[in-house]
Order: structure tokens, then sequence, then C-alpha cells
């Protein structure tokens, strides 16, 4: 998995704005509440052990978490989801790293999704196409170990469009079914719209580097 990622307006859409905000959970961690597409339910399993349900679909009583690996990890390290389940249970010292893996594939198939419906360019020639067309692009997709070169003159054409970037080339590649995918751009819709926000989600997993960190590409 990459681990050396920058991600940028991930959670805006083309004109800017955030997304509508659904339903609120409270974080058991910092205790704030907010959105529940920026947070991550957890379940008590049938060993009462604390799973992640990265999808919101399993039964029983959800605790929620911000989805920050550094607030996981306070859960699982402060005893918090014994708390808020008020019985004992398990969350093992492996959850944060789990729980990243199951955001990663579950982005990373939205993306998947939305090439096996037509709604994906890759290939910076194709995207700068795109783009130049004036296409109805959502997000672009840039390779987190990609040129800053390429990426800086496809966003000089999409001021304002959503980037993220926090998957690497070989994520991209099999994702989308081709090689050394570097560039890709999602057409408006309903799966762009969930690709933004798992990708949201699972960015919070991801330690920061700094933009002069990118190599180059060869």
């Amino acid at each position: 998995m990459r681990r050396r990622a920058r991600l940028k307006s991930v959670s805006r859409n083309k004109a800017g704005e955030g997304h509508k905000a659904g339903p609120c959970r409270r974080c058991l961690v910092c205790r704030e509440v907010a959105p529940k597409e920026e947070m991550i339910r957890f379940v008590c399993g049938p060993a009462e052990e604390i799973v992640p349900d990265v999808a919101g679909k399993l039964g029983g009583r959800g605790l929620w978490v911000h989805s920050r690996r550094e607030e996981v990890e306070k859960a699982v390290s402060g005893g918090l989801f014994a708390r808020a389940a008020r019985r004992r249970v398990r969350a093992s010292g492996d959850l944060p790293e789990r729980t990243a893996l199951l955001l990663h594939q579950r982005a990373l198939n939205y993306l998947g999704l939305a090439r096996r419906a037509g709604q994906v360019v890759a290939g910076y020639e194709k995207v700068c196409a795109a783009l130049k067309k004036g296409a109805d692009v959502a997000v672009l997709v840039e390779a987190s170990d990609g040129s800053g070169d390429g990426r800086d003159r496809i966003e000089s054409l999409a001021p304002g469009i959503a980037v993220v970037d926090c998957f690497g080339r070989d994520d991209l590649s099999l994702a989308l079914g081709r090689n050394n995918v570097v560039h890709a751009a999602l057409m408006s819709g309903t799966l762009a719209q969930r690709f933004q926000l798992e990708a949201a989600r699972f960015s919070g997993f991801i330690p920061r580097a700094s933009t002069n960190e990118r190599v180059s590409e060869k």
C-alpha cells in the first residue's frame, strides 16, 4: 500500500463546494459530531472483537470514530471501544491497519466500477484532451508517485476540480485494467462522488508528504 501521498480538494465538487452533509455521529475519541461519511463505523463481532464496518451494513450498535489513523489508534490504546460499548470487547492492535486496507480497497473498487461504466479516461494525453474539450470531469486522479510536471500541466487546465492523489500508479493500474496509469479523470456522477468520499476517508490513514518529496516519473 502506498504510504506517501498528498490529498487535495478531495471533498469538493467542481464548483469548490462541499458535498451536502447527511446524518451525523459523535466520534467516541474526540467527542466531536461530524457527518457519517467522514467517519468509520465499528461494531462488535461474534467473538466480542471490534471490527471495522466501512460499508456501514453490519448488524449491531455502531461505534463511530473519525476516519483518521491517530484517532483509531487512540480508541484502541485507551480502551475507548469497551467504554463506549459498555462491556468487555477486544480491539486488536492491528485494527488501524485492517481498517486502512478495507478503505483502500473500497475506494479503488469504486474507481474500477467507474471505468467499467465508461466514466473514466486514463493517460496524460486523453485527460488533457477531455479537459480541453470541456468534458464534465468531476475528479482528477494523479498517482502519488507520478511526475509533478505532468500533474501541474493537467491541473492548470482544470482549476477548481477535485484532485485525488493518495494512490500509487500500481494501484491505479490494477483498478483501471491497464499498465502504468499516472493520470486519470472521472466524469461527473454518483460513482465519482463515492470515489471521492472513500478516497477522503482512506487519506486519513496516510502519513502526509510535502509536495517537494514527490518522486519524478521515469
